[in-house]
């Protein structure tokens, strides 16, 4: 069922309403006996923990494990969570949710709002170290920024609970999509009283309590994992899946090998693998736009001397020839990328990017001049790297590729490394690398969710790049409003500068089994929740 968003203007009060929830099965479908949803994970995710998970299959688990204030619909549209609306006060610098009544906790105890302070308190502390701290900073919560700095303590970050189901949040300045950001996993709500009583171990399948949709079960590192559906749920009555199965298989050609088995309901397309898939399983293999950049990262802070010459990094750029990357090798739909943010995304305008208008042989022409006015290249001083990719074999072609082009156009050499998931996020994270793959998916839909990755201060900045007039500019787009030549502008300044080399954008490439309804297709930002998917009689 689609939920609507209703802004009331006057009132400056949103309500989210809708007919039904969860899974929107039409009138005279005959759903399947067996409502078990088995699909492949690529590697080991970053945490079950909603204020530490760091990646897109980790935020999988936590949107059915957890529920926030908000959802997504199959759109991409707000959907009521445990909130189900909201007011902003005059000065758009308050935010009041009024939460549902009929939330539970897997453990039968009620939801409450003090539940949403603890966890946004929590998600600030420097004590736990969230990889995404840096998000509640963006998000402009009163005090957040200082909290994240040690100069205040987390209680007194903006958020209070003036009753059990009412929950408000006080800004630091007005953010025009503040309530677009809540559907975020590191906003979710967490059990103290779990967390009191089991500390790390509180993730584990016999401790585990969450509000969500479904309950962990299982949980065996590196192979597989089992939720079942949560009676506790509110809406529970209306979820159909029973059961939501997650097989760790790296190899992403053997799991198309166990899809066609019948041991999968989804998986990810191998590179190179869509034309061909999708002229023998047409109504399976699908590819749609998403909302997500794949680059690379120069580490500016402790990486090789020759990544502080800017013409060093212009010429890496420019000899990448996207369209090969995503014509030949990805052959999935994707999307060559010449700035950093995606086409897709809400209210951007792609700008002008100099070099996107050349010809790839007027590109090549010109890295080899930058490289020989740096004094490298063929005739110059020898360059060489390493870099470092997580481990898959669509990474591992995309690095082969464009090292090749590096070596045949530029004598530029190459070392390629590839660590598992969660090995290489600490890498990365910590500068342990000389050149990286980069990769991001919006957590809201609005331009900031990638520009501020290269704020000087963002949690996800690898490169450690540092911009005062970016920063100056990031900041202004918070409460402007015309953001275009806001955005224009940090655009043109980051391929005038290059501190990471756009590749290209994403597009979901996936095999889905043709009984497997209610994916959100339409929702560019790819956020699914099992309870709004079902299997239907073949």
């Amino acid at each position: 069922m689609k939920h609507t968003t209703i802004a009331l203007a006057l009132s400056l009060t949103t309500a989210l309403t809708s007919g039904a929830f969860a899974a929107d099965v039409p009138a005279g479908t005959t759903l399947a006996q067996d409502q078990t949803y088995t699909y492949r994970l690529q590697d080991e995710i970053s945490s079950l923990d909603p204020q530490l998970v760091e990646d897109t299959y980790g935020s999988g688990f936590a949107r059915d494990l957890f529920e926030g204030l908000y959802n997504q619909d199959g759109e991409g549209q707000l959907a009521p969570g445990v909130a189900l609306s909201h007011e902003v006060s005059a000065d758009k610098m308050t935010y009041t949710f009024t939460l549902r009544k009929d939330a539970k906790w897997s453990d039968g105890n009620p939801v409450t709002a003090h539940d949403f302070v603890y966890a946004w308190k929590r998600a600030v502390t420097p004590e736990l170290a969230s990889p995404y701290a840096w998000y509640m900073e963006l998000m402009s919560i009163k005090n957040g920024a200082a909290i994240i700095a040690g100069d205040k303590q987390p209680d007194e970050l903006g958020v209070s609970a003036t009753d059990d189901h009412t929950f408000v949040v006080e800004l630091s300045q007005p953010l025009p999509y503040f309530d677009q950001m809540v559907t975020h996993s590191t906003t979710f709500p967490s059990p103290k009283w779990v967390i009191d009583a089991h500390g790390e171990k509180w993730t584990l399948p016999e401790n585990i309590v969450g509000n969500g949709a479904y309950k962990l079960t299982e949980y065996v590192l590196k192979e597989r994992s089992t939720r079942v559906r949560n009676d506790m749920y509110w809406d529970n009555e209306n979820t159909v899946l029973d059961t939501v199965v997650a097989l760790v298989i790296g190899d992403e050609n053997q799991a198309l090998t166990r899809y066609r088995a019948g041991e999968l309901d989804k998986t990810d397309t191998p590179a190179g693998q869509y034309p061909t898939l999708k002229a023998e399983l047409p109504a399976e293999a699908i590819a749609v736009p998403r909302l997500c950049n794949y680059y690379f990262s120069y580490n500016l802070e402790s990486g090789p001397e020759a990544f502080q010459d800017v013409r060093v990094r212009q010429a890496l750029a420019l000899a990448v020839d996207r369209k090969v990357i995503v014509d030949q090798v990805l052959q999935g739909g994707q999307f060559p990328a010449y700035n950093f943010t995606p086409a897709a995304t809400a209210g951007f305008e792609v700008p002008e990017i100099d070099y996107a208008g050349m010809t790839q042989a007027e590109r090549d022409a010109k890295a080899v001049e930058l490289l020989a006015e740096a004094g490298y290249g063929k005739d110059g001083k020898p360059l060489s790297f390493t870099y470092l990719y997580n481990t898959s074999e669509s990474h591992q072609q995309v690095a082969i590729v464009a090292t090749q082009m590096w070596k045949q156009k530029l004598g530029v050499d190459v070392s390629l490394e590839n660590q598992e998931w969660k090995v290489f996020l600490e890498n990365r994270g910590n500068q342990n690398f000389e050149m990286a793959r980069g990769a991001w998916c919006g957590d809201y839909n609005e331009a900031s969710t990638f520009l501020d990755l290269l704020q000087s201060e963002s949690g996800y900045n690898d490169a450690k790049y540092n911009n005062a007039r970016v920063d100056e500019l990031l900041a202004a787009a918070k409460s402007s409003e015309n953001t275009t030549p806001l955005y224009t502008e940090v655009e043109q300044i980051l391929a005038a500068e290059m501190p990471v080399i756009p590749i290209y954008h994403y597009s979901a490439n996936m095999v889905l089994k043709e009984d497997v309804k209610g994916w959100p297709l339409n929702n560019v930002q790819q956020k699914y929740y099992s309870k709004d998917l079902y299997k239907v009689a073949e």
